[in-house]
């Protein structure tokens, strides 16, 4: 842990124990040194250049995406575009499948989950092709209703929307049986991955959806970029979300030729150092290996739950069953921004507030929650002393 946790150098710039990582992750020295070496050696545009720079920073940017296809097992890197995160990559989605495939009287499942990253962009083109977003609602216990979205599903779904992990809550979704429920009445599937590719291994042929998102930044890669794997077929036939350099293959003032997969989808100079920090991360983390990294994580988080639940006036959020990565939690009759700040006094880094979940915590019944979230470099140590700092502070409010 040791040696993993001294490749971590924005660990040991801050005098502070990082639990904030669902909402990123800190950055390993190999990402940064891959970075840095692009801008000191081979920094120029990509794929149009004929001088050997550009060469260099296209064979970079390429393998990045080789290292993608890699990572999730996708059938062919044509099929894999790079985005500035997740939530553009459900902007493309909702835009260009949307509109090439929704009429008025259509649906879209999507579940209570979700974060507004995938609500906005669906509920936006529902309003404009007059079709519905219907959500998948909760059971008591947190978890998606099997029973009601076996129902939901119609003739009329068209897409369904489905969170991997919940950012909030730490839920996985089981995803292995609702994707072919959803397939069986011809819905096209969208997974929004984000919290889910640092904790466990992702295969997007074994899993049958028809697109996978996810961010770079929570997976030890840097900001700014981010994945869109979807089946070729379809890629093919949805337009263009944005125009102009590099998506296009021949244009006149009379008309324009599209680029092909999957640079019809990437217009404009592409986020180059960042793609190929993105790769080094995913190399960085099949380096450890997923299966160890998430027996590390499940351990941290059974001991945080067991010692969590000693605490009085605590309310543990969904903890029935396994959290992934990240657990909510409240005090009862505090604030949970004030508790958020009382822990940062201590020296500990958790996230405050709806988690961009607003329609999940409405159906909760809350605000807001605390949450804290880890990573592959966080201790035991570290949780003891969060959960020591907590109860310290419950005590304290409580005089």
């Amino acid at each position: 842990m040791h040696q993993v946790r001294d490749q971590f150098p924005g660990l040991h710039e801050n005098e502070l124990i990082y639990l904030d990582n669902a909402a990123t992750t800190q950055k390993p020295d190999v990402v940064l040194k891959a970075m840095d070496d692009f801008y000191k050696t081979s920094n120029a545009n990509v794929h149009r250049g004929a001088h050997r720079l550009s060469d260099l920073a296209t064979r970079a940017f390429e393998g990045a995406r080789d290292k993608v296809q890699a990572f999730i097992n996708a059938p062919a890197r044509e099929e894999v575009l790079f985005t500035r995160g997740t939530t553009e990559s459900m902007n493309l989605l909702a835009q260009s499948l949307g509109q090439h495939l929704l009429q008025p009287g259509d649906e879209i499942l999507i579940d209570t989950w979700a974060h507004h990253a995938c609500i906005v962009p669906w509920q936006q083109i529902a309003a404009k092709t007059g079709a519905k977003l219907v959500p998948i609602p909760l059971l008591n216990d947190g978890e998606l209703d099997q029973s009601a979205y076996q129902s939901l599903l119609s003739e009329k779904t068209k897409v369904v929307s489905l969170t991997h992990i919940s950012n909030a809550l730490g839920k996985r979704a089981p995803i292995e049986r609702m994707i072919p429920k959803a397939k069986a009445q011809g819905a096209y599937v969208v997974i929004d991955g984000a919290q889910a590719v640092a904790h466990e291994a992702v295969d997007v042929q074994a899993l049958g959806c028809d697109f996978y998102a996810f961010s770079g930044h929570k997976c030890y890669g840097p900001t700014g970029i981010g994945v869109l794997w979807g089946k070729r077929a379809l890629l093919e036939q949805m337009p263009p979300y944005q125009y102009g350099g590099e998506m296009i293959d021949t244009v006149s003032f009379e008309g324009t030729q599209f680029n092909t997969l999957p640079y019809k989808f990437e217009a404009g100079t592409p986020a180059i150092a960042e793609a190929i920090g993105l790769g080094r991360a995913l190399e960085f983390i099949q380096e450890l290996g997923i299966d160890r990294i998430a027996a590390h994580e499940a351990a941290l988080m059974a001991k945080a739950k067991n010692e969590l639940a000693k605490i009085g006036k605590l309310t543990l959020l969904a903890a029935k069953g396994s959290n992934h990565g990240a657990l909510s939690f409240n005090v009862t009759g505090e604030h949970h921004q004030d508790i958020g700040i009382l822990l940062d006094q201590e020296g500990i880094a958790v996230r405050c507030g709806h988690h961009c979940c607003q329609p999940l915590m409405q159906s909760l019944g809350l605000k807001g929650s605390c949450r804290v979230s880890f990573a592959l470099y966080n201790t035991e140590e570290e949780v003891d002393a969060f959960v020591s700092a907590l109860a310290d502070i419950v005590e304290f409010l409580d005089d």
